[in-house]
This record gives structure tokens, C-alpha cells and sequence, in this order.
């Protein structure tokens, strides 16, 4: 297995499911900062935090990305990840692109899946989601993110291109995981900023019409793509009382 780089909570709750961290395309696990910390004394749970391949200080990816990644994440690297940690029951705390692997692992293992609480979403490719993604590309190569990826990542260019060079392909523009959300059972929470530069609340409100299990649902006025940075206090205790 390759070399990722994780950090764990010990449950203050005993048989308490483990909080299981999946950031965004771009995140690490220093990139979710106090937010892990904070959730796990909230509710009691234990976390598990890491950083997927090519991402952190995880091993770097030995290829690009291909247009399945989230697929390749989900269905091989997680449960390889959740086995090593002995992870057991699972609370799945998604963002971005981590809540979309969330989506896709709990459809196919519904019987380790306590819950799903999903930040920001994609369950398909929006306009606006590529035009984001093409404009940051360019303060990449312009701005200071560049040198802030290299403070958070091995290698930052390798972990930018390998994320944004798939969403900006042609063959990404297909990819739709609605289809698994009909064999989500896991009650889910789903949260989404009006500001999302990166989705719409499309995309909650496909999950809403799809899945197979419950969806609570919080829209964040004022609010961008990361709502646990954005609101912290407010999304932690949301989301506590919601496991509650």
C-alpha cells in the first residue's frame, strides 16, 4: 500500500463510529485545520484524517489522474485506508470532491456507512464548476497559491495539474454519479454555500431527489465552497446535533 499520510482521534465515546475526513481535490490534512479536532470532542466520535495519494505528504501519484479517479478513490484507496486504521463504522465527512468519493463508497458499502455529511458536493459536471476551476488555474500560474500549495503538499504542482488538468479535460465533462445515489441507505446531511463559485444547490438537490436514504439538507446564505472554514462554529455544532 502506498505511504499516506494520516492523523487519528481517539472516540471519547465508547463503540462511538469513527469521523472519517475526505478533503477536497486540492485539500490535505492540514488544509482542514481545527475543524477534525473540533467535531470529534463535539460529538464524542474518534476521526481518522488523511491525505489521498498525490496529495499532503501521502506518496506522490506516479501518473496523471484519469476522468474515474473519484471512482479509483473510493472503490480501491478508502477501504485499503479504513482497513489499515481498523476504521470500523463510519461517520463519512466529505468535502468537494471528498464527498463525492464519500457518495460513490457508501453506494457500494452500505454496511459500514453510519451516516454521510457532505460539503459542497458534485454528483455531475456544472459550467460553472469548470469555469472556476479554469480561472484558478490561473491565479495558480500568476499569484501566491502556488506557493501555498508548496507549503501544504510534496509537490504542489504535481498535485494541482494532476486535479485540475482531469476537471478541465473534455472527457471529464460526462462524469455523472447520480446513478449511485439510488443505493445510498445512510441517512445524509448535506450542506452548500450560496456562494459556491465551484456548484450550485443542483447539486443537493439531486441528491435529495435520488438517494435512497434520508437527506437533511442546510444552505449557507453568503457562504463559499468550504462552509466548515467559512462558518466554523456555526457548521460544527450544525452537523454535531444532526449525528446527535
Amino acid at each position: 500500500m502506498a505511504r499516506i499520510e494520516t492523523e487519528r482521534i481517539p472516540a471519547e465515546r465508547p463503540g462511538a463510529p469513527t469521523l472519517v475526513f475526505l478533503h477536497e481535490g486540492l485539500g490535505s490534512v492540514a488544509l482542514w485545520r481545527g475543524f477534525p479536532a473540533a467535531l470529534a470532542q463535539r460529538t464524542g466520535f474518534g476521526a481518522l484524517v488523511y491525505s489521498r495519494r498525490g496529495n499532503g505528504f501521502s506518496e506522490p501519484l506516479t501518473g496523471p489522474r484519469t476522468p474515474q479517479y473519484m471512482h479509483e478513490e473510493a472503490l480501491v484507496e478508502l477501504p485499503r485506508v479504513l482497513a489499515e486504521e481498523r476504521a470500523g463504522d463510519v461517520v463519512l465527512v466529505g468535502h468537494s470532491d471528498g464527498a463525492s468519493i464519500a457518495l460513490i463508497y457508501a453506494a457500494e458499502h452500505p454496511e459500514r456507512v453510519r451516516a454521510l455529511v457532505l460539503e459542497a458536493p458534485h454528483v455531475f459536471v456544472e459550467g460553472l464548476s469548470v469555469l472556476s476551476i479554469d480561472k484558478i488555474r490561473e491565479r495558480y500560474e500568476s499569484g501566491s497559491l502556488r506557493e501555498r500549495m508548496a507549503r501544504y503538499h510534496t509537490d504542489g504542482d504535481a498535485t494541482f495539474y494532476a486535479w485540475n488538468d482531469v476537471w478541465l479535460s473534455s472527457a471529464f465533462r460526462e462524469w455523472n454519479i447520480e446513478p449511485h445515489l439510488e443505493r445510498v441507505r445512510a441517512p445524509i446531511l448535506a450542506i452548500q454555500g450560496t456562494e459556491d463559485e465551484y456548484g450550485t444547490l443542483a447539486q443537493i438537490d439531486a441528491i435529495a431527489a435520488r438517494a435512497d436514504g434520508p437527506v437533511d439538507r442546510i444552505v449557507l446564505a453568503g457562504c463559499g465552497h468550504a462552509p466548515h472554514a467559512d462558518r466554523p462554529a456555526f457548521v460544527t455544532e450544525a452537523i454535531a446535533a444532526w449525528l446527535a
